[in-house]
This record gives structure tokens, sequence and C-alpha cells, in this order.
């Protein structure tokens, strides 16, 4: 693995670390990436109408994932 590449990965860990916000952050950025570009490819929709349309599902799924991680540090 490249030093820079190495140096990225750390960035990140530290950057994340054990926090929940963080993660979620994260963890919803790319779920709505993912649901654009599918939306885009199965229904051939514009990328607007697809962001559009990917927003709001993975906005609530990183928020059920924040508590569903908090929840889960607590009692585990």
């Amino acid at each position: 693995m490249s030093e820079f590449r190495t140096g990225i990965f750390r960035l990140l860990k530290r950057m994340i670390g054990e926090s929940s916000l963080a993660l979620a952050i994260v963890y919803t950025i790319g779920h709505i990436l993912i649901a654009m570009t599918c939306n885009r490819l199965i229904t051939g929709a514009d990328w607007t109408l697809a962001g559009y349309d990917a927003i709001v599902e993975p906005l609530i799924n990183g928020v059920w994932f924040y508590v569903l991680h908090k929840a889960w540090r607590q009692y585990k």
C-alpha cells in the first residue's frame, strides 16, 4: 500500500474513531451515492430526480443507524 493511501486510511480512522455520529455520516453519504446511481441505472431518471429520491430514505436510515449504534455500544 502506498504511503499516501496509508495516510488517508489513518486520517479516516482518527477522524471516525469510536464516534457514532461520524460513522453514521460516512455511512449516509455512501448510501446516498449508491442509491442515486442505482436509481439512475434502474429507472433512467435524471440525476437531479435520482438525487432527490436518494436523499430522503438514506437520511432516515442514517438517523436509524446512529440510534442503533449508540444503543449497541451502550448495551454491549
